[in-house]
């Protein structure tokens, strides 16, 4: 009976263990997208020092769980008592990480507000500017989301940086024009028709909403991935430490 035990205890390990490596597999996935998307996201990273490093954690805790997952499998397999607690050990301390990093995201959640990224916005904003990083980025955002502002083409009005690099001569900056095709390469409809603010020829939605719909998928798939790999973490570590415990 033991035995039979013990042996159900060994594949569970196996399972559970699989999908450890699968999960490393699919963070892994997700840090490459977001470092080298193509559609301006990978922009938005790297003007923002939290995110970008959040980027090569979500790669690096990935790889870590892709190899803890290859070894469980082993572990459990060859019934091997150093290897399950090795890997005890180390699954608990990314266990513990990731529930850290879950709390801080929490708390930190302010920063991703709409009234944050207005505030930002009207005070760094510099137009045209493209040696200044925040401004180079949100022009990039602008063009490749086909928006304007954070609200609309009226956070411009608010805009001081931006106001008075211009002579208050322009309602919105270039990047906010609609373009055909709309790209970055793509052609303006007309561009002094769009500096005065004609609703006809400029982005008139706000790109924390655009951005907002784009992603809203992602993020509730990427936080379900997150708790589905917090609860096979869980399970694997009750697991190797009965399978441990049941090895003479």
């Amino acid at each position: 009976m033991e035995g039979d035990c013990l042996s159900c205890m060994k594949y569970l390990m196996f399972v559970f263990n699989f999908f450890i490596f699968l999960g490393g597999a699919c963070l892994l996935a997700i840090g490459i997208w977001v470092l080298v998307d193509p559609t301006g996201f990978r922009e938005i990273v790297a003007a923002n020092p939290l995110l970008i490093t959040g980027a090569y954690v979500l790669l690096a805790m990935g790889g870590l769980l892709f190899l803890l997952g290859f070894l469980g499998c082993c572990g459990a397999v060859r019934e091997n008592k150093c290897l399950l607690l090795f890997f005890f050990l180390l699954i608990l301390i990314i266990f513990l990480a990731e529930l850290s990093a879950a709390i801080l995201a929490f708390i930190f959640r302010e920063n991703l507000t709409r009234e944050f990224f207005t505030k930002e916005l009207t005070k760094h904003y510099q137009g045209y500017n493209d040696t200044d990083i925040f401004s180079a980025t949100w022009n990039s955002v602008m063009i490749t989301f086909g928006c304007c502002g954070v609200n609309g083409p009226e956070d411009f009005r608010f805009a001081s940086v931006f106001r008075l690099l211009t002579l208050d001569s322009e309602e919105v900056p270039e990047a906010c024009c609609r373009r055909e095709p709309q790209t970055r390469d793509g052609v303006l409809l007309s561009r002094e028709e769009c500096l005065l603010g004609r609703d006809l020829f400029l982005n008139k939605q706000g790109c924390y909403t655009v951005i907002l719909n784009t992603f809203e998928t992602y993020v509730y798939l990427a936080g379900a991935l997150a708790i589905g790999v917090l609860a096979i973490e869980l399970f694997a570590m009750i697991f190797a430490m009965c399978l441990f415990r049941g090895i003479q």
